[in-house]
């Protein structure tokens, strides 16, 4: 490869001639496939991780914090609504950030969602061994075995074909629906808020909504994330949309939706129902607990709770899919190695992406849980990945205000009718929330400490070779022709 062009303290390198047809994707997904995977991503949400908010902050801390962080999101889906399909590229935030902001700000953007999408998936696959363990007993060592099984059997899914990948993704979320509904439904003739939801020791201040005051809103937000973080995953599917144009904001804005139903159904029935808030804080399978207040303890339970692993397996399955198409959309560019964006010569399929993502964040459960830490290694993980993902909104909802500013005439096929004000209050409140991750449980402080230090190497291997080696992908060609004109 020879030097071809500097620009933005950046080099860009000629590459072969065969260099994207390498790298190619195939187009298979309608609105209904986006649907389900904006709403598969996130659904595991409602079967684990939510609720280690009720620890943090109670059952009134929580649902303060789960409104907020909905509001949060609603300025950011109707910003990626308006940007995607505008920019309708791999990259997704990543793309965004680009024509916004300029290299580094698209590397600073991608990095922070690649954190979220390598250590969301571990947060789930340790939710999958917990609920799999409670229904087979099986002890805590075997937790790794479950974790490896997960991973082997999702990736090898995705591996498999976009085809594959999407009708498993809608059968999958449709099924974890069905289960939600089941739950609620059952949880109806068992709800008794002010029993079960406020079981917490009043607080200082004799409060049995909000037992640590405020404090606990302000640390239940990462939590209440939970409910909602992966939904806008959905741009970096455009390459593989028939019409990324028409049907990506319509998927955006119908699963942001029913996931809004879903957020606020679950915390209250759950919280309202044995065995209560307090012993649900600190469960790694909420729902289970659920189903045997409902149906019982016995083998019809397990079962039940078996297909109820289905709602974390659409998240997983869905995730892995997204961290693939993120490291395939960097690395193609240049900003990760070049190797990571080879797909398979038939399927199209980011083969290398998907298996260096695995690697990566099955290392970093097995680490965390190897450590031995008091608190359960879900959250541990949980407020790692927050970490990525607010930083990845907060420079999102900047690319959308950048764009209306300095681009005001790219073709847009959808605006936000939240517009510049709806950004900004996302942006608040996402920068609100990182903040609280260092100012919350001391260990979670350290985890987040030691994602703030991966986050600074990566950001230090940019500045001394990443900046160096730039591809001129479509994210590249369209940022710097759109400035052009």
């Amino acid at each position: 490869m020879s030097r071809e062009h500097r620009r933005d303290g950046v080099e860009y390198k000629a590459v072969e001639a065969d260099y994207f047809e390498r790298r190619g994707l195939r187009r298979f997904a309608g609105v209904g496939s986006l649907w389900a995977l904006g709403v598969g991503a996130v659904i595991s949400g409602d079967f684990f991780g939510w609720n280690f908010g009720l620890a943090a902050g109670g059952f009134g801390g929580l649902l303060i914090a789960t409104a907020v962080i909905t509001v949060m999101y609603a300025g950011l889906c109707f910003s990626i609504a308006e940007m995607a399909p505008a920019l309708p590229h791999t990259g997704g935030a990543y793309s965004f950030a680009r024509s916004a902001m300029g290299p580094w700000g698209a590397y600073v953007t991608g990095l922070a969602e690649n954190m979220e999408y390598i250590l969301t998936p571990a947060v789930i696959v340790v939710g999958i061994g917990g609920y799999l363990a409670a229904i087979f007993g099986t002890p805590d060592a075997w937790a790794p075995l479950w974790w490896a099984l997960c991973y082997v059997t999702f990736v090898g899914l995705n591996v498999a074909g976009v085809e594959t990948s999407f009708r498993f993704t809608i059968g999958i979320t449709l099924l974890a629906l069905a289960i939600l509904v089941v739950f609620w439904v059952g949880a109806l003739w068992h709800f008794d808020l002010n029993r079960f939801a406020l079981d917490t020791q009043p607080g200082a201040d004799g409060s049995r909504w909000l037992p640590f005051g405020m404090a606990g809103v302000f640390g239940a937000l990462p939590f209440a994330i939970w409910f909602y973080l992966a939904i806008e995953q959905l741009p970096l599917a455009a390459e593989e949309s028939h019409d990324p144009k028409r049907d990506m904001p319509k998927a955006i804005l119908l699963g942001l939706a029913t996931l809004v139903v879903c957020a606020f159904a679950t915390l209250i029935l759950s919280a309202g129902i044995s065995p209560g808030a307090t012993a649900l804080g600190t469960s790694d399978e909420p729902l289970f607990e659920g189903f045997k207040t409902i149906f019982g303890s016995g083998i019809g339970t397990r079962l039940l709770a078996l297909v109820a692993v289905a709602g974390l397996v659409a998240s997983f399955h869905t995730i892995v899919f997204a961290y693939g198409r993120q490291i395939f959309s960097l690395s193609r560019a240049g900003y990760f190695p070049k190797w990571l964006s080879v797909t398979h010569t038939q399927r199209k399929t980011p083969v290398a992406a998907l298996l260096a993502g695995a690697v990566l964040g099955y290392a970093v459960a097995l680490a965390i849980h190897l450590l031995g830490a008091d608190h359960p290694v879900g959250a541990v993980l949980l407020n790692m990945a927050v970490f990525g993902a607010v930083i990845s909104y907060m420079f999102q909802t900047a690319s959308f205000v950048l764009l209306r500013w300095r681009l005001p005439d790219i073709d847009r096929p959808y605006r936000s009718p939240l517009g510049i004000p709806g950004a900004a209050l996302a942006f608040g409140i996402a920068g609100l929330t990182l903040v609280t991750l260092f100012l919350a449980d001391p260990v979670y402080q350290k985890v987040v400490v030691g994602a703030a230090l991966w986050f600074a190497a990566g950001l230090v291997w940019f500045a001394l070779f990443g900046r160096r080696n730039l591809v001129f992908a479509p994210e590249e060609k369209f940022a710097l022709g759109a400035h052009r004109e």
